[in-house]
């Protein structure tokens, strides 16, 4: 049976077979650590690394490149901002759509004294912009946000709430799990103070691998929430103040930055708007014909305008769970089902707690999956 993956949203793949190739080069044939070593082999895998950094602030317009820096995944990364730069008697906003790796962090924060607020999202998942100035206090100290719902795929005004924050003088932190590597982000246009990235979804690189791009004005308004060796100023036990070492203590996974290395130069190659388009036209190729399966409900957006590939839906009277493996054990079709780690997202929805099944393409699949999907859920649910 052939294998139709439709959960990209969860994690890319396949992998672009040069990032296998560029990892297993690493490993076999340099294996050298970087920062603590003084011979080629480590000098080779540090200009891999600062490559890397290029890249990612030229794809991001970020400050400069020594302000990327790495993380093992968009968690991480979030948890470092979020904890670094919020204090006791702080405010912060945040959106009814947010994945966990937002909401836990701040609810853990506030058992420290840092409160927070959900500002409204329409049953779409679009955000209530009108809501925003009413939500200010005046501690509000930032906005954090996710660019694109991991749920129902709906994207944000990221731009339209930058320039918020600058006008209401806020720090402004976007999680870009979904959108990276795909939409155009640009921190100066979109005044996005912090930026979280992952390597391993639409940036198309291997798990355990992400990271963070900061301004200049936050690094010293971000407390280091990690210490250890960095290989540099190793004389003092004070932490390094310069960029990247603030944030970057212990030994990074360069397998998977050269891996991303790889990824990143794939998209450069292929394209990021031919990627993004030939996911959208999946989406719309698959949302007209759900449209035509009158017992399933489709949540976000009706269209593909202001939508990632990620479609979730619902089937009136029936097990997603049942849905989902039978997808899988009979068609070969990969989904998620459940509550994909943002229960206040479902709950803006009206999906809380039965979920959904969530589907998310990638530019890898092609029509006749879709096809295939379709019938697939006609028979599931007509019993065809």
């Amino acid at each position: 049976m052939k294998r139709i993956y439709f959960d990209n949203a969860a994690t890319s793949y396949p992998k672009p077979t040069s990032v296998l190739d560029s990892m297993l080069e690493y490993i076999k044939y340099i294996g050298s650590n970087v920062n603590r070593s003084s011979y080629g082999f480590s000098y080779e895998a540090e200009d891999i690394l600062y490559e890397t950094r290029q890249i990612l602030c030229n794809m991001f317009n970020g400050d400069d490149c020594k302000n990327v820096v790495f993380t093992a995944n968009i968690t991480t990364s979030l948890n470092i901002i979020l904890k670094g730069l919020l204090k006791s008697g702080d405010h912060i906003l945040t959106s009814s759509m947010e994945h966990n790796a937002v909401m836990r962090p701040l609810s853990q924060l506030s058992l420290s004294g840092i409160n927070y607020d959900t500002f409204p999202c329409f049953s779409d998942g679009s955000v209530d912009i009108s809501s925003l100035s009413s939500m200010l206090k005046t501690n509000t100290k930032a906005i954090v946000i996710t660019h694109a719902s991991n749920v129902c795929g709906t994207l944000m005004p990221i731009f339209e709430i930058g320039r918020f924050c600058k006008e209401n003088n806020l720090y402004f932190v976007v999680d870009s799990a979904q959108t990276a590597g795909l939409f155009p982000i640009d921190m100066q246009t979109m005044n996005i103070d912090a930026l979280a990235f992952t390597g391993h979804k639409a940036l198309l690189g291997p798990q355990g691998i992400g990271g963070f791009i900061l301004k200049e004005n936050m690094i010293k308004l971000i407390d280091p929430i990690l210490s250890g060796g960095t290989g540099s100023i190793s004389h003092t036990l004070d932490i390094p103040e310069f960029m990247p070492d603030r944030f970057e203590a212990g030994t990074l996974n360069i397998p998977g930055i050269y891996g991303l290395n790889a990824s990143l130069k794939y998209i450069h190659e292929i394209g990021m708007d031919t990627i993004l388009n030939k996911e959208l036209t999946l989406t719309k190729n698959f949302l007209d014909e759900l449209s035509d399966i009158k017992k399933i409900r489709v949540y976000g957006r009706s269209d593909i305008i202001d939508r990632a590939a990620v479609v979730s839906i619902d089937v009136a009277d029936m097990d997603l769970s049942d849905i989902a493996y039978t997808l899988d054990d009979k068609y070969g079709i990969q989904t998620r089902v459940g509550l994909h780690c943002a229960p206040i997202a479902h709950s803006t929805l009206g999906t809380y707690p039965r979920g959904t099944v969530r589907f998310s393409f990638g530019h890898n699949n092609n029509s006749e999956e879709i096809k295939h999907c379709i019938q697939a859920l006609k028979e599931i649910i007509y019993g065809i």
